[in-house]
């Protein structure tokens, strides 16, 4: 197949350093459900500026009204003051990415809707991932490799074998409909089975199915754990694997939610700080407050 690069003749957006996230393409979710308890500043400051490189057509900042991060809700577009970079804010609290526009207006046909935050408030949202094409609206290939694939739910992609094949699945423009993927972001998708008939995939259907952002990627409410000034609350909790929880210092003192093992960790919270963390495998996760060993905790994921 000879794809072509379907484009948008509208807002542009401009990526000064799309091919830098080809070297730190793993998500803080991803690194979050690993055995480990702090990111390096680099991998940080890598992802800062992939963030930065999504730039759109919107107004300046003086003519936007910030809005207090305690009225942002879940499904909402945002971005700070200083830079362009629009997000999603998911159900599990946290903020996912949008690599470049073409994956963007696969869900949203304008800017209209985003919401302005501070850059404080925003840095204190934490980066969950990027977002994948919306199932069903485009099918997708990598520069390195001619095979054509289609996007299903969370960002599974089958490849289509034949011309033929295509043609029923998306009619005689086909090959128009077909974006290519940097390499780098091509790690965000879900490999699946080659398709061998048409009838195995739905465009239509699944573009109806991903609704929401949260709906694509199975994003479900975070679970919360208040940090007391001398016990957390609840001081045992029971969870499902693959839920969020925020750990939120609602306190006056300095606190933490170190694991037992180091294997995980908040970090220090001050008063009114939060920090989210998945837990995907199953396993008794006992903490503790670095600066007080006398609080404990322990979360029962099932």
């Amino acid at each position: 197949m000879n794809p072509k690069t379907c484009g948008k003749q509208e807002s542009r957006i401009i990526f000064s350093v799309l091919y830098l996230y080809a070297f730190t393409s793993i998500t803080i979710r991803t690194l979050m459900t690993k055995t480990t308890t702090l990111l390096s500043a680099t991998v940080l400051a890598m992802l800062g500026l992939i963030a930065m490189a999504f730039v759109s057509v919107i107004p300046s900042a003086n003519a936007e009204t910030l809005v207090d991060l305690e009225d942002i809700e879940a499904g909402d577009l945002i971005r700070g003051e200083s830079y362009s970079a629009v997000y999603y804010y998911g159900l599990d609290g946290f903020r996912y990415v949008f690599p470049n526009d073409k994956t963007y207006f696969t869900w949203y046909t304008d800017f209209d809707d985003v919401k302005w935050i501070s850059d404080g408030d925003l840095a204190d949202i934490q980066i969950g991932g990027n977002v994948t094409y919306k199932p069903g609206i485009k099918m997708i290939k990598i520069n390195s490799d001619p095979t054509v694939y289609v996007v299903g739910a969370g960002g599974e992609i089958m490849g289509i074998p034949s011309e033929d094949l295509a043609e029923e699945l998306y009619g005689s423009t086909w090959n128009q409909q077909i974006d290519d993927v940097a390499d780098g972001f091509f790690s965000n998708y879900t490999m699946g089975s080659e398709l061998e008939f048409a009838s195995q995939f739905s465009a239509s259907g699944e573009t109806a199915t991903a609704h929401s952002i949260d709906a694509d990627k199975g994003l479900k409410l975070y679970l919360t754990v208040s940090i007391q000034d001398n016990s957390y609350s609840p001081s045992e909790l029971e969870l499902d694997a693959g839920r969020a929880v925020r750990f939120v210092n609602d306190g006056s003192n300095k606190h933490t939610a170190s694991a037992d093992d180091g294997s995980w960790g908040t970090g220090t919270l001050n008063a009114g700080e939060n920090f989210t963390r998945y837990f995907d495998e199953e396993g008794d996760y006992d903490f503790h407050c670095a600066y007080h060993d006398d609080m404990t905790g322990t979360l029962i994921v099932e």
